[in-house]
């Protein structure tokens, strides 16, 4: 079958940062204290017949190069990759996709693996970027040696459209590799995850490099990302206070290369950028006795990059209003206390790794007092269990 003509498939329609227009569903539900995440949005406006055909076209073909890719087809091109053989799949992006990826945390460190791997060759396509007719400059194409694929169809109702015919495949594969080359070379701002899982068993131990790895096994792309009030940065915080890590290690190990300490409120102050900063160990929340650690300026990089490191401090005081965690000063020689912290839920001790996410939004889900506390219901008779309450008469 012949790919579409260009008025088939409307430029703008095609190469949407997110993923618009390619779908017919609406974003999955969340918990109360969360939203969907940018990865989740994407994958739930991608129909699953398309995201389904897209990864049936593509697994088991070498040297495949795919130009106009949104983020929410990133999933099955990355199923498709790892059941093919042959050299790095060469992806060139939408705008913006590459951007996102820095903020998720699943999905984001599979792409950097296989980025790590020679697996895919990442770049993106610049904004408005144009060439040849038009329509077909902004059409989401796979292209192999004796194979071309487009996505067709109105929105809604997309599907894989092949060509095999060898007069038509040369020059459409043609203009597929001239659009990936004349896109911008891209990296991840997220680590991969061999390079994660290193560092957490290098900077803090085994234990919490291992909550990590189940982790990562365990959730679906979009399950966890920047918004709403669990992210992937409480998840991280929250794992590495069930093993009683120091808060500047976990900074330290999670924070750019580039971070030093600081010691300033909310990481503001001379020299920040990057910085660690935040009255550091962070600004201490509430519940935590004002403990203060101060980095001195001392570089504290090193880290694999997921977040700018002052970035936890929220986080941190949000678990321990929640009651999930504390933050106990600790005498470590000359100079403030250092903050080590400590999982005080029961439930969050004793999860799985794979459930402490769940855990985490259960936990969220609960109303707070006007003080900051979790509310824990009317203190009454009518709230004590039924055996202890006295008779009325």
């Amino acid at each position: 079958m012949s790919p579409p003509a260009d008025g088939d498939c409307p430029a703008d329609d095609d190469c949407p940062a997110d993923g618009d227009h390619l779908t017919k569903r609406d974003p999955p539900g969340s918990s109360t204290a969360d939203e969907p995440s940018e990865v989740a949005a994407a994958i739930a406006r991608v129909d699953d017949a398309l995201a389904d055909a897209v990864e049936s076209a593509l697994t088991g073909r070498s040297d495949v190069v795919a130009v106009g890719v949104p983020l929410g087809l990133l999933p099955p091109i990355l199923a498709a990759r790892e059941g093919s053989g042959g050299g790095a799949w060469r992806v060139a992006c939408c705008p913006g996709v590459v951007d996102s990826l820095g903020r998720a945390f699943v999905l984001g460190t599979a792409v950097a693996e296989a980025v790590a791997d020679g697996a895919i060759e990442l770049r993106r396509v610049s904004d408005g970027a144009r060439n040849g007719d038009g329509a077909t400059a902004a059409r989401i194409l796979f292209a192999t040696q004796n194979r071309v694929d487009a996505i067709a169809g109105p929105a809604g109702a997309r599907t894989v459209v092949t060509e095999t015919d060898p007069g038509r495949v040369r020059p459409a594969g043609r203009a597929v590799t001239e659009r990936f080359d004349a896109a911008s070379r891209a990296s991840v701002d997220m680590p991969s995850r061999t390079r994660l899982l290193a560092a957490a068993r290098e900077r803090l131990d085994d234990r919490f490099a291992t909550d990590v790895a189940a982790v990562l096994d365990s959730l679906e792309y979009g399950t966890v990302g920047r918004g709403g009030t669990v992210t992937d940065q409480t998840l991280l915080v929250a794992l590495a206070a069930r093993h009683d890590h120091l808060f500047r290690d976990v900074r330290a190990w999670i924070g750019t290369e580039e971070q030093r300490g600081g010691g300033h409120e909310n990481g503001v102050g001379p020299g920040c950028g990057g910085a660690v900063g935040s009255g550091d160990e962070g600004t201490v929340g509430s519940g935590d006795g004002g403990a203060v650690e101060s980095g001195g300026g001392a570089a504290v990089g090193g880290g694999v990059g997921i977040a700018p490191g002052q970035e936890l401090t929220a986080d941190r005081r949000a678990l321990v209003e929640r009651e999930l965690i504390e933050s106990i000063k600790v005498p470590m020689g000359p100079g403030r206390p250092k903050l080590r912290l400590r999982a005080i839920d029961d439930a969050l001790l004793r999860a799985r790794p794979e459930v402490v996410l769940r855990v985490l939004r259960g936990r969220f889900d609960l109303p707070l007092s006007d003080d900051g506390t979790v509310q824990r219901g009317q203190e009454n008779g009518d709230r004590r269990p039924v055996w202890e309450r006295m008779r009325r008469r």
